[in-house]
């Protein structure tokens, strides 16, 4: 099928395998937005897809870039080309774990980008505005797998985190392979399918929410029963450590004063002496250092009269006696006032050694010694009240509880009305997909509390958890006769194929996805319900942008849009290109998948009756 005027063509049989330029992470967008197509609109597919795909140095593909359209798009060639190379690329892109061992040999690193139409006003647009990584409706995603084992990631050209990777991809796409579909064979995703069927997710998440308020409740009511429990030890404790640094009556900085005052008290023998020589050499010996300037001062005055310029140096003399006489009274001042006192240095340094010990006690700083008395203070408050808070938390955890099993109850009996429903529906898919007789089941189980599981998560003697206490298993017999077993116990890859591909057609409508990619969905099938299988891949393109990689020309024919994988040798290395099909081209890759390596006329009519209509 064209797509419409106006979109992004490419001439038939013209490969994609552009010569790549080196540009810095902020032109990240140009280049790949070269590749958006036009929507096709006809499918009335929601807002988000996947519009483009770029792959360099990535297993043996060294350039490749693929463009994606609404609708269904078949990826078809022969087995090694590289198709399911493509699919880990784009896992890759999705947030799994990288590994050097994925680099093209002869390559440092490997370079995988795709670029996804998001909701304008959608979660994730908020998300990526709110990390500033906004970019209009688009959102390209970069990884970069180096030899060194430092992947990098970008998000519209910003460095970024896997776990941003992650929540940003969760619902762009996911990938449902032959026996690694996401969610179909982990049971702990049957409940979530179920609860996403029968449209109970609202309150779904409103239980959850209850749950995670009611943990953190539970889990304050046992610290406080547990403080309860040592309370007399504690209050002991605390009684004593308080009245201890209140008695000590502790003053700003004092441990600085107090030293300050050790140092003179210790040194007050030196001190005494050190000032009164000071005072005998600047004055009271004979030929003191003042009665040496007054003489000069003298008969500098007495010879100021020959000359006048010797008179101010007289006058600074004169000055210089008077302050010197000054400094020699504060002098005798200071000698006064040292006093050589043993009692008071051993009470100064009994109070240094309690502090010291205070500081070791509580923080190393009197400023720390203050803070936990606060803190003593504090907590005897709250000890003081333990039982009223106690009473206070009880109270929440009981209403909490109550509307818990409340909606536990509510979603436990819409999952069983929903199983019923969802059993049924299942099986009318599978039979149109040759699977008549196929009896599909969902088991919905309760898990028992044990004796000693938390009563205020326990509802009708069962435990609760973050989804209520429903516990889902999908359950099939494929054949009549046998008792219906775990899905994930399932032998046949064909009937796995069309379980995934009936569940996905159910939840068509209300899956959040916007891109659906399976990954050799024919396995274990072939003719007629090969065609059936089509058919519904072609239903489900309605709500949903699906790419699919198949060998069955059964399939093929109802794509949208085809392209064909190859690999072919250039200058001794092995390269991959894809090619888009239009008209003849596709006619021959449908006469290809018919009739393998040898093409014969008839072979080519087939072809072109089965895309009759299609080109």
């Amino acid at each position: 099928m064209a797509p419409p005027e106006g979109g992004f063509t490419i001439p038939p049989g013209c490969a994609i395998n552009l010569t790549r330029l080196n540009r810095p992470d902020d032109a990240l967008r140009r280049p790949i937005q070269s590749l958006q197509m036009t929507s096709f609109q006809p499918l009335g597919l929601g807002t988000c897809m996947l519009e483009a795909l770029c792959i360099r140095n990535f297993a043996i593909i060294d350039d490749l870039r693929i463009p994606f359209q609404d609708g269904l798009t078949v990826l078809s060639g022969e087995t090694g080309a590289g198709k399911s190379i493509i699919i880990s690329a784009v896992n890759l892109l999705l947030g799994s774990r990288a590994s050097a061992k994925l680099i093209r040999t002869g390559a440092d690193c490997a370079e995988l980008e795709a670029l996804f139409r998001i909701a304008p006003n959608g979660a994730l647009a908020s998300m990526l505005a709110a990390a500033d990584c906004a970019d209009g409706d688009g959102l390209v995603v970069r990884r970069l797998v180096s030899r060194n084992e430092r992947h990098r990631v970008y998000l519209n050209g910003r460095l970024s985190t896997m776990q941003a990777l992650s929540s940003a991809t969760e619902n762009l796409a996911s990938i449902s392979g032959q026996h690694a579909h996401q969610g179909l064979l982990n049971e702990d995703q049957h409940l979530l399918i179920l609860d996403q069927f029968g449209g109970q997710l609202t309150l779904r998440e409103g239980l959850g929410a209850c749950f995670r308020t009611l943990l953190p409740l539970i889990q304050e009511l046992k610290s406080l029963n547990l403080q309860k429990d040592r309370q007399t030890e504690r209050l002991e404790l605390l009684r004593f450590q308080h009245k201890e640094i209140l008695d000590a009556d502790i003053q700003p900085a004092e441990d600085e004063r107090l030293a300050q005052e050790q140092l003179r008290l210790r040194s007050a023998e030196t001190l005494f002496r050190t000032a009164q020589e000071s005072i005998d050499g600047l004055y009271a010996t004979e030929g003191a250092v003042v009665e040496r300037l007054a003489e000069i001062q003298k008969t500098l005055e007495k010879v100021s009269g020959l000359d006048g310029g010797l008179a101010p140096v007289a006058r600074r003399l004169a000055e210089a006696c008077y302050q010197l006489e000054d400094t020699v009274d504060e002098l005798r001042h200071y000698r006064d006032s040292v006093t050589m006192d043993e009692r008071r240095l051993e009470a100064v340094e009994a109070r240094l050694d309690m502090l010291r010990a205070l500081k070791r006690k509580y923080g190393g700083s009197l400023t720390a010694v203050a803070e936990r008395r606060a803190a003593i203070e504090r907590e005897l408050l709250q000890i003081g009240d333990i039982e009223g808070r106690m009473t206070a938390v009880r109270q929440q955890i009981e209403a909490q509880q109550a509307r818990l099993a409340d909606q536990s109850r509510k979603l436990s009996a819409k999952r069983k009305n929903s199983a019923r429903s969802l059993g049924a529906k299942v099986e009318s898919e599978l039979a149109s997909l040759n699977m008549a007789q196929t009896r599909f089941e969902v088991l919905l189980q309760t898990l028992p509390a044990d004796p000693g599981f938390e009563p205020f998560l326990t509802v009708d003697g069962f435990a609760v958890g973050e989804t209520g206490f429903d516990r889902a298993c999908f359950m099939i017999a494929p054949n009549v006769g046998e008792d219906p077993k775990p899905l994930a116990a399932i032998a046949s890859g064909g009937e796995l194929s069309r379980v995934v591909l009936a569940l996905k057609a159910i939840l068509a409508q209300s899956d959040a996805v916007g891109t659906i990619i399976f990954d050799e969905v024919d396995a274990g099938i072939g003719g007629g319900v090969a065609e059936m299988v089509g058919q519904k891949l072609a239903a489900l393109a309605r709500y949903h942008q699906v790419i699919c990689i198949t060998h069955l020309p059964q399939i093929a024919r109802f794509a949208h849009h085809h392209y064909r994988i190859s690999k072919h040798v250039a200058g001794g290395r092995t390269h991959t290109r894809i090619e888009p099909l239009e008209a003849e081209a596709r006619v021959q890759e449908i006469a290809r998948m018919l009739g393998g390596a040898t093409i014969t006329p008839k072979t080519l009519d087939h072809a072109r009756e089965m895309l009759q209509g299609r080109l």
